[in-house]
């Protein structure tokens, strides 16, 4: 059994992880839609909150856009409830709270309301019961993603296998820190995936191994490739999984959704 710091915080559903890092082009939302697709393949209950804007994740789940007419931006601003967003998708056992263009004013929006970092935790006390709930955050560390990190329980890191790739992350460890310690002592870095690892590239190598040994064993074993699949299956509307599962890319992506599911199931052994 869970126990939450307050008797008055919300009900979370059992876990929700949040997908970040303030950089762009690092593959949070294409991590977000082929992770959650695996661990539904695995009979879980997924949900994903498309709190980016630029909606890539609604759209690389096949969601038109006249679908998105109330989305995670109605929920932010108390205009809608969190279940009456939730969308189906094509892959049974997962569904989709979609972004709108709107989303993009949200920021100042929030800024003027009460228990303004608190919006998202808030409206997911009221979701349906649900395995995993994954979180596809925006290039940025405003309150859309203050927000998710309050909201969830965990955070994972895409961290593309590039010469900056570790100067920007400790911005984001800081923050997670900051939010643990001022509104969210339940948060923690779920694990860090390296992403677009070219094995025929030094720099790659070198990326990876400097990023094992600063971080350890919250590196997930698993790589995602650099992949040309996994680059075409949004522009047909679908998870790298579905578009061609037999790619290195969904492999890699089955890879890292058992051993997030085996974190997961370790943690809560020990809790």
């Amino acid at each position: 059994m869970v126990e939450h710091s307050s008797s008055s915080a919300p009900t979370k559903p059992a876990r929700i992880i949040a997908i970040a890092n303030q950089k762009g082009g690092v593959g949070k939302t294409t991590t977000t839609i082929n992770l959650a697709t695996a661990m539904a393949a695995t009979k879980k209950k997924v949900l994903i909150i498309d709190l980016d804007p630029q909606g890539n994740a609604s759209t690389g789940l096949g969601i038109d856009r006249s679908a998105r007419a109330v989305n995670s931006y109605h929920v932010l601003i108390g205009e809608a409830q969190l279940a009456e967003t939730v969308l189906p998708t094509d892959i049974p056992g997962l569904s989709l709270v979609p972004s709108g263009v709107d989303l993009s004013g949200a920021e100042i929006e929030l800024v003027e309301m009460e228990r303004r970092e608190q919006r998202l935790a808030e409206a997911l006390g009221t979701i349906g019961s649900y395995d995993y709930v994954l979180i596809d955050c925006p290039p940025s560390l405003n309150l859309l993603t203050v927000n998710a990190l309050v909201a969830a329980h965990a955070v994972m890191v895409p961290l593309q296998c590039e010469f900056f790739a570790l100067e920007g992350i400790s911005h984001l460890v800081q923050t997670i820190e900051r939010v643990r310690q001022a509104l969210n002592p339940e948060l923690e870095l779920q694990g860090i995936v390296l992403t677009m690892f070219d094995k025929r590239n030094n720099l790659s190598e070198m990326v990876a191994a400097d990023v094992r040994e600063f971080f350890g064993d919250k590196v997930y074993k698993t790589v995602i490739p650099r992949n040309v699949r996994i680059s075409e299956a949004p522009s047909h509307g679908k998870p790298v999984l579905i578009y061609d599962v037999k790619c290195t890319g969904s492999e890699a992506y089955i890879h890292l959704a058992s051993e997030v599911l085996k974190r997961e199931r370790k943690l809560k052994a020990a809790g």
